[in-house]
């Protein structure tokens, strides 16, 4: 009697995660295409390293400003037409570059970065309960975690995908002052894949509208937008969680998207290649996460050997010597691997430390909430909004005298707040606790 029972409801369950799976992909595919594409526009377009950072600003503050939004529209429209609708705008965004390709305006790259952030804030919103309400609490961390290996395997294809369909047309030694004709070339080689980009997430957006994709259950009213806010601010453990996250995409963002401009100035060629390598080492954590969690850590302890481990490699970094090979040549020259500076294995390596961080913080911060789920999700994908500042102050911080490597220091105190809500922040029930 009970294989009766339980079979349908086993069944009815992997379609819809097969489905949420494929978004965590696109998510991780328009997210991780920074990575590659900061660096080469800094190559076509001249650019500072402060000005290079506004292309990631431009596609994670556009949280800041969507992200509540978003939950009202997925309370009055359900959550399965708020995914095709985000990855509609998404859509949009990606006829914007073509035009901005075309006439090489800095300032266009930049409105299709603020445009796409903004799709993909409202297909995270909507997205991310289903990962969290489909089984028990206590294995969220488990279930964001496979969802997680789907979404940054996204982030190692995307630059290998970068590469081969745009920077493979165009090459220049690293360097060098491109003429108008080299400028053109690189220009030109970004329309077709953006085009392409936008004619599958419009098929994708009708896939998802006519899937069978189940709604979550709607949440009762519980008073106007303000009386919501308020209640959910007097949480500490999901506005810390908030600014958990906020720290922790910083430090994300940072270890994918400026690892390829670190190594433009290092003069390493391949650069639009390297946030595979902070991916590759995330799904690695994700992995761990499965495999550890909860068999031999709990979800907090993971995130505080998470930020420990985050602490000691933004020390490895900004102490290290850029001109030293010994890690790549004892470890990935010997099987075939490309000789890399250590510390660029190091930011790479910072994947590893940031992947539980998510999938441990969603979970914590949403116990209890109830009918405030949503509006506690929004303000937690408004955390993706660190993504926006964190470049910005490696940025701000590699034109003083500290360079772009000392600039990695702006990761400690953010890692440092990982712990204390790994620690402390996420057991608190009331702004009166001690």
């Amino acid at each position: 009697m009970e294989m009766t029972v339980d079979t349908p409801k086993v069944r009815s369950s992997i379609v819809p995660m097969a489905i949420v799976a494929m978004l965590f992909f696109v998510l991780g595919f328009a997210t991780w295409l920074n990575g590659s594409l900061m660096p080469y526009l800094k190559q076509m377009l001249q650019l500072t390293p402060l000005q290079a950072s506004l292309v990631v600003f431009s596609f994670y503050i556009a949280v800041t400003f969507t992200a509540l939004p978003s939950a009202w529209l997925i309370r009055r429209v359900g959550y399965k037409n708020g995914m095709a609708l985000g990855m509609v705008v998404m859509m949009l965004a990606g006829l914007l570059y073509i035009p901005a390709a075309q006439t090489q305006t800095f300032g266009l790259f930049l409105l299709a970065q603020l445009v796409i952030g903004a799709g993909q804030t409202l297909l995270q919103t909507a997205v991310n309960p289903y990962v969290v309400k489909i089984g028990p609490e206590e294995t969220a961390a488990v279930r964001i975690s496979i969802m997680g290996i789907l979404n940054k395997t996204a982030g190692v294809v995307a630059p290998l995908v970068f590469t081969a369909l745009i920077v493979s047309g165009f090459t220049a030694p690293v360097g060098t002052v491109l003429n108008a004709e080299q400028i053109d070339a690189m220009a030109a080689s970004l329309v077709l894949p953006y085009l392409g980009l936008a004619v599958f997430l419009a098929l994708l957006a009708l896939a998802v509208k006519y899937s069978p994709l189940p709604e979550l259950e709607k949440e009762s009213d519980t008073g106007t937008g303000i009386d919501q806010l308020k209640a959910v601010l007097a949480k500490p453990a999901l506005v810390l969680g908030v600014l958990s996250l906020f720290v922790y995409v910083a430090v994300e963002v940072i270890a994918g998207d400026t690892i390829g401009l670190f190594a433009l100035s290092l003069g390493v060629e391949r650069y639009t290649v390297m946030t595979s390598y902070t991916m590759a080492c995330m799904v690695l954590g994700y992995i761990l996460g499965i495999v550890l969690i909860p068999r031999v850590l709990s979800q907090q302890k993971a995130l505080a050997v998470s930020a420990v481990l985050g602490l000691a490699l933004t020390l490895a970094i900004v102490l290290g010597d850029s001109s030293s090979y010994l890690i790549a040549n004892t470890l990935l020259v010997p099987f075939g691997g490309t000789a890399l500076p250590d510390t660029l294995l190091f930011i790479a390596i910072l994947g590893l430390a940031n992947a539980i961080v998510w999938p441990a913080v969603w979970p914590l911060a949403l116990s209890g909430l109830g009918a405030l789920t949503s509006i506690g999700s929004a303000l937690l994908i408004m955390g993706i909004a660190g993504g926006a500042f964190g470049p910005l102050f490696w940025g701000l911080a590699s034109s003083t005298g500290l360079g772009q490597q000392g600039a990695y220091l702006v990761m400690l105190p953010c890692y440092a707040f990982i712990l204390f809500y790994a620690i402390k922040g996420h057991k608190l029930t009331s702004w009166n606790n001690s």
